[in-house]
Parts: C-alpha cells; sequence; structure tokens
C-alpha cells in the first residue's frame, strides 16, 4: 500500500452502541444529546442499535464512566448484539484499552468515527495525506491496542471500529508511525508552500477572497454551486467537501470575487484533524472576509451558530468580517419561527440554494462588503517608521518583511480603509510603475 492509497471502509454494516456522558457545563443538545454522534456513525455506515446516556460530575480516569454504569453499558451492548461501543467523548488509549478488555468488542470515540469519515472521503492527494496525518497522530498512543486488536482478532473486518489504513499500518512499530508522520509532514509542507504561492498569486490580481464557512451540512457546497455554477459535488451527508475549491463570482457590479468552498466545522472537532488540516484552514483564516452559512431549518442551528464561532477562533479567524447566511430558509414551516430568527439576527441574509430565492439579496451583500476588502501592495518603509510596521502587523496580512539598504520592503495584504496611509510609500513592481499601481487600488 502506497502512501496515498485510500483504504475504503467495509460496506459491512457494524450494529453500533451509542453512550453519551453529560458533565457539568456540557454544550450537547438537550433535546437530542446524542444526534450528532448518530448522525456522524450512520455516515461512517454503522447501524444505530440503541443509545444511553450517562450523567457525571466528574471524568473517570479508569473508565470515564463509573464502573457500575460500565457494567450497565457493556450488559445492554451484548443483550442488544451490539459489535461496537462509540463514545461521543474523548477516550484516552488506556481508557480504550480498558474498556475492549471488559467488554471483549471494539470501543472507539467520535474523534474515531470522523477520522473514519474524512479517510473515506478523501479525494485529492492533499486530503489524503491531510487524513493519513490525523490518523498516524491518533494511533501512535495506541499502538498497543491496536497490536492486541491484531494479535487477537487478525480477522476482523474493516468499517467502523476497524483501522481505515488496513493491517500493514497495524503491524508498524512505534518508530515506523514516527517516522511516517515525520514524512507526512514533509509532504505537506510541500503542499503549504504551493498553495502559500496560489495565494499570493490570487493577492496580485487584486481579486478580494471570501470564504465559505460554517457547520458540516449546512448547504455551503449547494449555496457554493448557486453561486458560481462550480458543479463542487453535494451530498445530504456530513463532511462531504474535505478540499477547498476556488472560483471567480462576477458581481452585478461587474466586480469580481473569489469564493472558497471549506469542509465543514462540528462539535468536538478533533484537534488532530484541525493540526492536519492546516493547509486547507489556511484558506479561511487568510481569506478577507467570511459567509458563515446556517442551516436555518435546523432545531440546533443556534447551537450551530456557536461550534463555527469556536472553530474560527481556533483558527485564528474570528476576527474577520462575516457575513451571516442562513440556508434551507425554504424548510421552515413555521413562519412564526422564521421570524423569531430573523428578529435575532437582522443582518443576516436568508436564501435558499436549493430554489434560488435571497440569492440577489446575498450578492448584494457581498457588493457591499468589497468596499471593505483587502489590497496587495508592495512597499518600501523608510527605515524610522516603525509605526506603519506596527500597523500592518496589527491590521494586515504581512506575506513578506525585508530590511534593505533603502528602508523596510514590506509585501502585505491590506484593508481598503488602511490603503490610503500606504499610498505614498508603494515601491515599484518588477512589470509596472507606481502610478499603474496607484490607479489599480485607489
Amino acid at each position: 500500500m502506497t502512501e496515498l492509497n485510500r483504504t475504503e471502509l467495509s460496506v459491512q454494516r457494524e450494529r453500533a452502541l451509542l453512550v453519551g456522558v453529560i458533565l457539568p457545563g456540557s454544550n450537547a443538545d438537550p433535546m437530542d444529546p446524542l444526534g450528532e454522534l448518530r448522525n456522524l456513525a450512520r455516515t461512517a455506515g454503522a447501524e444505530v442499535i440503541d443509545e444511553m446516556l450517562a450523567k457525571r460530575d466528574k471524568i473517570s480516569a479508569a473508565l470515564y464512566v463509573g464502573s457500575g454504569k460500565a457494567q450497565e453499558i457493556i450488559a445492554r451492548a451484548k443483550a442488544e448484539g451490539a459489535e461496537v461501543i462509540v463514545f461521543d467523548d474523548p477516550l484516552s488509549p488506556s481508557q480504550q484499552r480498558n474498556w475492549e478488555k471488559l467488554a471483549g468488542m471494539p470501543v472507539i470515540d467520535r474523534q474515531e468515527v470522523i477520522l473514519d469519515i474524512f479517510g473515506r472521503h478523501a479525494r485529492s492527494r492533499v486530503a489524503v495525506l491531510q487524513v493519513a496525518l490525523a490518523r498516524a497522530r491518533y494511533d501512535l498512543p495506541r499502538l498497543k491496542r491496536r497490536w492486541v486488536h491484531f494479535s487477537r482478532q487478525r480477522g476482523m473486518r474493516g468499517g467502523l471500529g476497524g483501522r481505515g489504513e488496513g493491517e500493514q499500518q497495524i503491524e508498524m512499530d512505534y518508530r515506523q508511525v514516527k517516522r511516517r508522520i515525520t514524512l507526512l509532514q514533509a509532504q505537506l509542507k510541500e503542499t503549504f508552500h504551493t498553495r502559500a504561492l496560489q495565494r499570493s498569486l490570487r493577492r496580485r490580481r487584486g481579486a478580494p477572497v471570501a470564504a465559505i464557512v460554517g457547520y458540516t451540512n449546512a448547504g455551503k457546497s449547494c449555496l457554493f454551486n448557486a453561486l458560481t455554477d462550480a458543479g463542487v459535488l453535494v451530498q445530504d451527508q456530513l463532511f462531504a467537501t474535505l478540499d477547498p475549491t476556488v472560483r471567480r463570482l462576477r458581481l452585478p457590479g461587474r466586480q469580481d470575487l473569489l469564493l472558497t468552498d471549506t469542509v465543514g466545522f462540528i462539535r468536538k472537532l478533533p484537534h488532530q484533524l484541525i493540526e492536519a488540516f492546516k493547509a486547507t484552514l489556511e484558506e479561511v483564516a487568510e481569506a478577507d472576509f467570511l459567509i458563515e452559512v446556517l442551516d436555518a431549518s435546523s432545531p440546533a442551528v443556534e447551537a450551530h451558530h456557536v461550534t463555527t464561532g469556536e472553530v474560527l477562533r481556533e483558527i485564528k479567524a474570528d476576527l474577520l468580517p462575516t457575513i451571516t447566511v442562513f440556508n434551507k430558509s425554504d424548510r421552515i414551516p413555521d413562519p412564526l419561527e422564521l421570524h423569531r430568527i430573523r428578529r435575532k439576527h437582522p443582518d443576516a441574509v436568508f436564501v435558499s440554494a436549493r430554489t434560488g430565492d435571497g440569492l440577489n439579496r446575498l450578492q448584494e451583500r457581498l457588493t457591499a462588503q468589497l468596499a471593505h476588502a483587502r489590497r496587495y501592495l508592495e512597499l518600501l518603509l523608510p527605515p524610522d517608521r516603525y509605526d506603519l510596521l506596527a500597523l500592518l502587523h496589527r491590521s494586515a496580512q504581512v506575506e513578506r518583511l525585508e530590511y534593505v539598504e533603502s528602508g523596510i520592503e514590506v509585501d502585505a495584504s491590506i484593508p481598503l480603509p488602511l490603503c490610503h496611509q500606504f499610498q505614498s510609500h508603494l515601491r515599484p513592481p518588477g512589470n509596472g510603475s507606481i502610478q499603474e499601481q496607484r490607479d489599480n487600488l485607489f
């Protein structure tokens, strides 16, 4: 198996018992605490046969839950004929080993379910590399557990609770996995450089960039297609999109905007995935502004809005200007519910990517937002203007900085309202004059 071969998960459905633990301050949906895990498990190919909830004041170091509740869960799983127990919370490697020794069956957590889904949906070289890196980091502290599984269940099928990397990776020792992580990081570093060059070229062309973000399955790709005719794959399942896609949108005022469709967010998104998908998430963090897409028909729409904000903070994109878009507004049967959402989000745009309703209003908002977009400038600052340099670091995206004899050369993407402060410090580009640059920017 090569580094870039993607092992398909078994199509044979596994019977899964879902387990959720309610802790003080939990952000789970009070109406359906395991709804999200249920959708994840089904997307991964499992048959959900039963669900159990446990309330605890604190986590048990050995089993996450108390021993009595653990015995109750195992008894229910065996009585219902479950083949795998799936926790909604992350289990440590020792907790997984303890559970599987006690239960005699695979016990996994939502991180592993998400990794299985990502492994199935990865298509491009970059996505496959990113998923492989996240999987290797997840597996590294669990090698002992994997050896136990391999020796006891060599013939166990793949699928939920199985290993998407196959038996070859199961046989890897600690050093081999560490070497694999190093190799994957090196390969991904090349993609970082390539994508940075691509972003730099887009900046030089002067078109602002807007990233479409939001909860998984909110209709981001459908909206992206409706605006750009991109033909991106649209599926009614979680994490159908892993690879960012960039298309040019010509707005009614003949202004160009680059739209980026990105991977969906989810509650408790594993840190390994955020780290591994740095090449993808950088497309969000370096956009000029964001378009947050929410599923207006979802009962958990407000919780999804909060989760999106949390992920944006983690990738340092929470301060970017954002247009909030409620998609699937045609699916809200109760006009009072739609009125309630409108009152709570008065600046939001309500659309239906499926019917096209509201897309004209969204394009008007995008046109207005361009007045606050950034522009790429090549500057030569006087050596004593550290105030301007500090302003760039604080408010712009500095892409290159070099101290030369004549001053400080800086290439940066600067918000339009600040561009006039740097008009007298433009550096002649390699293929144009300062006046040409000014004519294009001011």
